[in-house]
């Protein structure tokens, strides 16, 4: 009878490897921040295209949602884990956000363009904190590890103040869409749901 060598044993482990890898779940691919936002953006304008003729303050604040913009911040770290390169990855992701917030702050009317007196406060008060900077150094002194994902954090909420200040107005037709605008673009187009097969 033939020994086991090494050959054997080498065959085995690549039979093991195999089986492991069929059986490890797949990661949903998750989009690039970018597209994400091009994304959102384009569903909160069949939003305002589809919002009912409510009395003006229901309709904004039925309108009006940054939660897609926290979503897509998360999709960027989740991101950042995935690829490896994490702490730079982040870094890099704050600069992207801190950069769109620019783009949209550019596109802001003074408030004074508000159209109606009650409209005028709430965007007044919106505008200046998008126009702001957070109240301190939140990030500083922490491990490095949770500081690059903190200062992440951090210019996500800034873009959400600024995409907040920006629905206000766009609700209101004193601004262009964002695609129209420039800071998104048209997202690729979402792809049909497969029927459930017939049992």
């Amino acid at each position: 009878m033939a020994k086991r060598g090494p050959t054997l044993l080498a065959a085995l482990a690549v039979i093991s490897g195999a089986a492991l890898a069929e059986t490890k779940p797949q990661l949903e691919p998750l989009p690039d921040f970018q597209t994400c936002m091009d994304i959102e953006l384009a569903r909160f304008e069949r939003k305002l295209a589809m919002r009912q003729p409510l009395p003006v303050d229901k309709a904004l604040f039925d309108t009006v949602s940054v939660v897609g913009v926290d979503y897509c911040g998360s999709v960027g770290i989740v991101n950042c884990d995935r690829g490896g390169d994490t702490q730079n990855c982040q870094l890099a992701l704050e600069v992207e956000q801190d950069t769109l917030r620019d783009k949209v702050l550019a596109q802001l009317p003074p408030p004074a363009e508000a159209p109606s007196e009650r409209s005028q406060q709430l965007y007044a008060q919106v505008w200046a904190l998008a126009q702001g900077t957070t109240a301190g150094p939140d990030c500083d002194g922490a491990e490095p590890a949770f500081a690059t994902w903190c200062r992440a954090r951090e210019a996500n909420s800034r873009l959400q103040n600024a995409v907040l200040a920006w629905q206000i107005v766009r609700f209101q037709g004193l601004v262009p869409p964002s695609a129209e605008a420039g800071w998104t673009r048209t997202p690729p187009p979402t792809r049909p749901v497969a029927r459930p097969e017939e049992g």
